[in-house]
Order: C-alpha cells, then sequence, then structure tokens
C-alpha cells in the first residue's frame, strides 16, 4: 500500500499575482514547504501547471482578485487580514485565497500548523473541510520589554532568537509587535537607579548632529550595533507581517540620587532638552524605516514635571517631521484635553492605550466602577511633580476612562499588563475570547498583550538563573524562556483574531504534547486560569503591579498590627486584608464593607467574599479533578511538557484555595470584630490555618523547580520563592490567636446568630448556569432590555 507521505505535494503561486508575488508570501510558503518536509513529504514550488502531474495534492495560491477570475466560489474574503482555504474535490486540490498580503500569509501558516501537528499530513490536508476567517480586532499585539543589561541583551542580540519567537507570533495571527525600551525603573527620576540601559534610549542608538549628547561608557560601536539590531527586528518583522512598534518610556536623562548610575548621559540640560528629543526622534526614524509605531508615556513617570504640554509639543514634532507615517501611541495615564489638543494640532494620526485593568489583568469585561481612590480631586501643592496624574486626571490610571468622545479625533486600544500573572501558565480559551470582544468595544481597535516574564530581573534583580525562573534542568528553556507560554500565544494570538475560533486551532497543538490526556489538559487549565484574574479582580491592594503580585503573595495582615508588611493598600487605611478594595466596587464588596452591612441586616447585591471565595473553591475543585484523570492517562508523567503543565496548574489550585479560606478567614475575623462572638474568631481561625495548609502545598509543588529567587523588582515582594511567603501567615495567626486574650464586645443575640449563619451558609454559586444575551442594537434615549 503506497503511503501518502511519498507523493509529492506541489505549491502553485498563481501566475503574475501582485499578492502572491511578495516576500512575505514566499516567506510564508518557505514555512508550509519546510514542515511538510520535516514530515517526509516532497514538496514543489512552481507556477506551472504542467508540472502538477503526479503530486498527490496542489495547492494553488493568490489574492482575491486573482481567485475570482480562476475559481467560482462566490463570496471571498474582502476584508483586511481575511482569507479562504476551500477544498477543490474534483481537483485534489485547495486553494488558498488572500484579501491581502497578511491574509494569504496567515492561510499558509494556517496550513504548515496543521502539518506540523499531523501524523499524516497529506491526509490532513486531503480531508480538511472549508476555513475561512477574519479578524475582530485590527490591532492584536504583543510588548516585550528590555529592562535589564545583563539578561536581555542576550535575547536582544540574538537573531535565531528573533526568527523563532516572530515567526511563533506571525504563526498565532498577531500582527504588531512592541519593543518597549525605558520601563526599567517605575520613574524617569527614581532614586538608586543602577541599570541606565536604553532607558533614555535615544543616545544609546543614534548620534545627533549638533549635539554633544552621548553615553558615557557606550562605544560608537555598540551604538552602532543597537541601531543594526532594531533595523534586524524590524525587517524579520515586515517579513512576517507583523507591525515594528517602538517603545520609549522614558524621557529622563539625568535621574536623581543615583550615585551608583551606569550609563550617564552627558550634553543635555533643560534648555535642549526637548529640541534633542525631537532631532533625536526625526534621525531615529529615518535611520530606522522598519520602524511602523512609537509608544510614548507623556506624563510624569517618564521623568518630565507636570504640567508638560509644551515639552510634549515640541517632542512629538519628530514623528511629524520624520518624512514617512507613523503609528502614533500614546500612553494615556494623566492625559488631558490640552495635551490632546497637543497631539491633535501635532498633524500625526495617533492613538491612545489606556490600561485594561490597572497593571494587572482580571476577567474579560470593563469595569463598572473605578475605585474611590482613583476618583478625581482638585490639583493640590502637594502633588509636585504629578500635579495632574494624581489629581485631576487621576481616574486615568486605568480603563478608558473619559476617552470614549463620540468626537475624538483619535483611535482606542487596550494594553494588558502583567501583574496577576507573571511566571504560571495561564491558558483559557474562553477567557482569551472574552478579551477578544471586550477589545473592539465602543470602535476600539484591539489588544496588546505584555508577555508572560514582562519585568523579569527588572531593577538589576538579576540572578545566575537569567531570565528563565526554572532551577530544574530538564524544564530550562534557557534564552528562549518565551517558549514556556507557546500555548497561551496561541490563544491570545487567533481569538484576538477572532473570538469564535474553531477549537481545532488550539486542540491540535494539546494532543501533540499530551495525546489522550489533551481535554484533561485542556480543561485543569482553563479552570485554573480563572483562579488569579478573579483574586485580582476582588482583591487589589495595589493597581501598581511593582506592588502587588497575587501569584507570589506577600501576605496581607487580616488583625490589625505594627508590622504590617511591606507594602500599602493604596492609601487606604488600617493596611490590612479586609480593607483592600476590590478592582471593581460596583460588582464585588470589601470584607469590612460587607460585614458592616451584614450587621446592619442589609445587602447592596454585590459578590462577596464569601461568594468569591465559593467561586475560587470550584474553580480550584474543577481543575484538580481534571488533573487528576489527565495523569492517569498521559503516556509519560516525568515527560517536562507534561511537568510544567502540571506544577503550574497544582501551583494555581493551591492559590485557589489559599484565597478561598483566607477570604473566608477575613470575613469571619470581620464578624467577630463587629459582634464579638469567641466562635466567629475560632471559624476565623479554623479557615485560616486551611489556608496555610494551602499555600504549603504550593510550596511542595514549587519547590526545585522553581529558583529559590524568582525576581520581578529588588523588593521582597517583588522576588523569592513561594516558601518565603510561609512565616508571614503564621505570624498573622499567632496574632490571631492573642485576640482570645482580649476582651469582647457586647452583642445582641440576633446579631451573633445572623453573623454565624451568614458565614455557615457560604452559599453555592453555579458559575456555568448563567449566559447573557446581548441586544442587537439600542437606540440612544430608549430603554435597553438586558437579558441572562
Amino acid at each position: 500500500m503506497t503511503n501518502r507521505n511519498e507523493k509529492k505535494i506541489a505549491l502553485v503561486p498563481m501566475k503574475n499575482d501582485r499578492i502572491a508575488m511578495k516576500e512575505q508570501i514566499s516567506w510564508a510558503l518557505e514555512v508550509l514547504k519546510e514542515n511538510l518536509e520535516q514530515k517526509s513529504v516532497s514538496v514543489i514550488i512552481t507556477e506551472d501547471i504542467e508540472k502538477l502531474e503526479g503530486t498527490g495534492l496542489s495547492i494553488i495560491i493568490g489574492g482575491t482578485n486573482s481567485a475570482a477570475s480562476e475559481f467560482n466560489f462566490g463570496e471571498l474574503p474582502k476584508e483586511p487580514e481575511a482569507f479562504l482555504i476551500e477544498p477543490l474535490k474534483d481537483k485534489q486540490a485547495l486553494a488558498v485565497i488572500g484579501a491581502d498580503v497578511r491574509g494569504l500569509v496567515y492561510a499558509l501558516l494556517e496550513l504548515a500548523d496543521i502539518v506540523n501537528y499531523s501524523i499524516n499530513p497529506v491526509d490532513s490536508l486531503l480531508h480538511l473541510n472549508r476555513i475561512e476567517d477574519k479578524p475582530a480586532n485590527p490591532i492584536r499585539s504583543v510588548k516585550r520589554l528590555f529592562v535589564n543589561e545583563k539578561t536581555d541583551k542576550l535575547w536582544f542580540y540574538d537573531q535565531s532568537f528573533w526568527r523563532e519567537y516572530l515567526s511563533e507570533l506571525a504563526t498565532q495571527r498577531f500582527n504588531r509587535f512592541n519593543l518597549a525600551l525605558g520601563m526599567g525603573y517605575d520613574l524617569g527620576h527614581d532614586p538608586d537607579i543602577e541599570d541606565f540601559y536604553f532607558c533614555f534610549a535615544y543616545p544609546f542608538l543614534v548620534s545627533i548632529p549638533g549635539y554633544s549628547v552621548k553615553v558615557e561608557g557606550l562605544s560608537d560601536a555598540e551604538r552602532e550595533k543597537n541601531l543594526e539590531m532594531l533595523r534586524f527586528i524590524g525587517k524579520e518583522a515586515k517579513l512576517r507581517c507583523i507591525d515594528f512598534q517602538l517603545g520609549i518610556w522614558t524621557h529622563a536623562y539625568q535621574p536623581e540620587d543615583s550615585p551608583n548610575l551606569r550609563y550617564k548621559i552627558e550634553g543635555l540640560d533643560t534648555e535642549n532638552h526637548a529640541p534633542y528629543c525631537r532631532e533625536a526622534l526625526i534621525t531615529l526614524l529615518k535611520a530606522c524605516p522598519e520602524i511602523d509605531g512609537l509608544t510614548i508615556r507623556v506624563h510624569y513617570e517618564s521623568g518630565i514635571p507636570e504640567p508638560a504640554h509644551l515639552f510634549w509639543k515640541v517632542v512629538l514634532e519628530g514623528p511629524a517631521l520624520c518624512g514617512r507615517p507613523i503609528h502614533l501611541d500614546l500612553h494615556p495615564k494623566g492625559i488631558d484635553d490640552e495635551l490632546l489638543q497637543v497631539a491633535e494640532e501635532n498633524g500625526v494620526p495617533f492613538m491612545i492605550s489606556p490600561k485594561f485593568w490597572a497593571e494587572h489583568m482580571a476577567l474579560p469585561y470593563h469595569q463598572a466602577a473605578i475605585r474611590e481612590t482613583e476618583l478625581p480631586i482638585e490639583p493640590h501643592p502637594e502633588a509636585g511633580n504629578m500635579i495632574i496624574t494624581t489629581t485631576s486626571r487621576r481616574f486615568t490610571r486605568y480603563g478608558y476612562a473619559d476617552f470614549f468622545k463620540e468626537d475624538r479625533n483619535y483611535d482606542i486600544f487596550f494594553r494588558i499588563w502583567p501583574g496577576t500573572q507573571r511566571v504560571l501558565l495561564w491558558g483559557d480559551p474562553e477567557m482569551a475570547a472574552g478579551y477578544g470582544r471586550a477589545g473592539s468595544f465602543c470602535g476600539a481597535k484591539g489588544v496588546e498583550l505584555m508577555e508572560p516574564l514582562s519585568f523579569k530581573s527588572r531593577k538589576t534583580s538579576e540572578t545566575v538563573a537569567g531570565r528563565d525562573p526554572y532551577i530544574d534542568p530538564a524544564l530550562r528553556y534557557g534564552l528562549n524562556d518565551w517558549q514556556k507560554y507557546r500555548y497561551s500565544y496561541r490563544l491570545w494570538g487567533r481569538l484576538l483574531y477572532n473570538p469564535d475560533a474553531s477549537p481545532e486551532s488550539w486542540r491540535r497543538y494539546l494532543r501533540s504534547e499530551f495525546g489522550e490526556a489533551s481535554e484533561l489538559c485542556e480543561d485543569a487549565l482553563k479552570y485554573a486560569s480563572r483562579i488569579l484574574p478573579l483574586i485580582t479582580l476582588a482583591h487589589t491592594p495595589s493597581v501598581a503591579n511593582n506592588h502587588y503580585w497575587p501569584e507570589m503573595y506577600s501576605n496581607i495582615v487580616i488583625v490589625d498590627s505594627e508590622d504590617k508588611g511591606p507594602y500599602h493598600l493604596d492609601g487606604r487605611e488600617p493596611h490590612t486584608f479586609n480593607v483592600a478594595s476590590p478592582l471593581d466596587p460596583a460588582l464585588f464588596y470589601r470584607i469590612d464593607e460587607f460585614a458592616e452591612d451584614m450587621a446592619e441586616n442589609k445587602s447592596s447585591g454585590k459578590l462577596s467574599p464569601l461568594e468569591t471565595a465559593n467561586i475560587l473553591e470550584e474553580l480550584a475543585l474543577f481543575s484538580k479533578q481534571n488533573l487528576e484523570e489527565a495523569k492517569k492517562r498521559v503516556e509519560n508523567q516525568e515527560d517536562a511538557s507534561f511537568r510544567r503543565w502540571s506544577i503550574d496548574i497544582e501551583a494555581q489550585i493551591g492559590l485557589g484555595q489559599f484565597f478561598a479560606y483566607k477570604f473566608r478567614a477575613g470575613t469571619a475575623y470581620a464578624f467577630y470584630e463587629k459582634v464579638g462572638d469567641p466562635r466567629l474568631l475560632d471559624q476565623a481561625l479554623e479557615f485560616y490555618r486551611n489556608a496555610k495548609m494551602a499555600w504549603k502545598k504550593i510550596v511542595e509543588a514549587t519547590k526545585e523547580v522553581y529558583t529559590d529567587d524568582v525576581t520581578f523588582g529588588y523588593m521582597s515582594y517583588m522576588r523569592g520563592h513561594w516558601a518565603d511567603r510561609v512565616e508571614a501567615i503564621e505570624e498573622d495567626i499567632k496574632n490571631m490567636e492573642k485576640q482570645r486574650q482580649l476582651g469582647v464586645k457586647e452583642a445582641s443575640a440576633e446579631e451573633i446568630e445572623r453573623a454565624r449563619t451568614w458565614l455557615s451558609r457560604i452559599p453555592m454559586v453555579d458559575i456555568q448556569s448563567c449566559k447573557h444575551i446581548a441586544p442587537e442594537s439600542f437606540q440612544r434615549g430608549s430603554n435597553v432590555t438586558i437579558k441572562i
């Protein structure tokens, strides 16, 4: 019997097709050809139809216009980036059609992906059903940060890294890559800055005629090498139909109080600072034509004291005068109408990019309300250099604020920051699809994802292990640490492109990794991946990712004490667990707020901390059940891929259980403070001890797997290991036990019974029982029917 793989496959670009002739199509054809040849399939690329005799399958490739004259398909893809793969059953052929170059690249990469994960690729292609797809979001971006000279130069200068990484982004249908410079520190004027490499980026890349600006300790050769690498990255991105965005996040050139600063900037002062930046932008954009766009932070965290409209008016002339169109993206924190006017008068079309959920990731919807600490206040002298950002415009810290104006002259898209989940694997198709739908809210243009391991080794916190957080040699990726998150990239890219994408597009990958256990592995990670976003949403001590890290949580005390831990709660007093605000205060109760309403025998209808705890427990249970079944079916539990998967799921299960018990412990303790019944204190202690047991399971799962110092900064709450957090949990429990020695307040029998009833019933919440039916349309001024 003849093996189908022995038959040749012909890749046939249509003659004189202007789309099929592009170099991006040639690159994608080579990817498809290489994948087929790796599966022992003979391949030819030809425009000559006469050479097709004897082939097992012909794949005919072209744009919509050529296809319209060649085939009678009826409706063909028209939207930018859309494509069609149509089987021609009578000819043993596939027609592969793109509405434009990017659409055709996506179609060819889809075939390459099918081949890559097929046991018999010829059979898979011969039995392919029609595939038609188009994008829901015009922007689907990934952002990578350079934040540490010692670790990040390794990948920045590695050409093979970029080829593989960018190919993965293109395969998963990301159409923009953003390389961010200047995010190594929180403020351009942070004290004790040491690693200033690329922070004030211009002189690290270009020399500006007429300005004697240079970097102390940086050679001309290294500066030129940096520029050449930018050009290389841009060229490789364009070859894969990816727009190259450069982020300039810091414009401070002289950090204060930094005696150990490396790479000091020489030759700038307050007089020539803005003109230099303008000329540097012009020079850089001309020297690197591969840069398609710029992301610029325009509030004080960039190092420019507010108000700074005159400074930005000068600097933003750079993109306007570079001689070609530039996609300008302004980070909107602190932007006011005057700065919007400056940007509009500059004449360069621009976008603004709000944070979706502060500097974290929560559930995929736009919050119903912002926290009280984000509400605007009158400007006051104490605000200092942040006179706009921290007063009248502080509600722009996250969310779309008031930027969705009907008469706006700018576009909007959303950026998902990396505070919630930095290390552990994430992968929930439904959640990614939710973000795919929310990304086009009110005409917004899409989503940019700050990649996993963003901020790794930030603030000179590098370790011998480098960026790779694994200590177990069998699990390490080394320089290609991003490969751990292939499944995450796959879900984000494809479901931002089309929230209704076929599950087959990620399940073929899972089958190749886990065989018969693939469905169970998918569900185990799906439920686990909802745990940290829900925790973030319900309990947000700080919106800043450089303070709050729920994945490796630094314990916040339930019992008020002198030592409340290392970080504040965004201004809320007394900096205890029970006063921490949710990210959406309209839908979620604070614990102290819930206890107050309980004491008064009322309810606002918000989700209580007890209900949140129950959902977390259910998610952990569903994940655990699927993981245990997967372990029975997977062929080799010591396989590195399965170990990475299962260890991270176990850690997230532990996090769900820990926070479920801690929410209950905090609520019971709040009730105890209200009514004084010692039985409530006993319940709080029981819950808290169970929380500690859950945390120790995380330690058990991750010890000798991850390094003992996973670093995202130099503060204790931005580095370390899960094991480091146990002591603070135990200390808080001891302080709670000491409350037995204190007198209790008098309370009525009714209050005591009500508190104990609330706590004991812990209502079960069916997390799969509700579905929202969106209205097809609405009319201003008329009622809208909401259906559940």
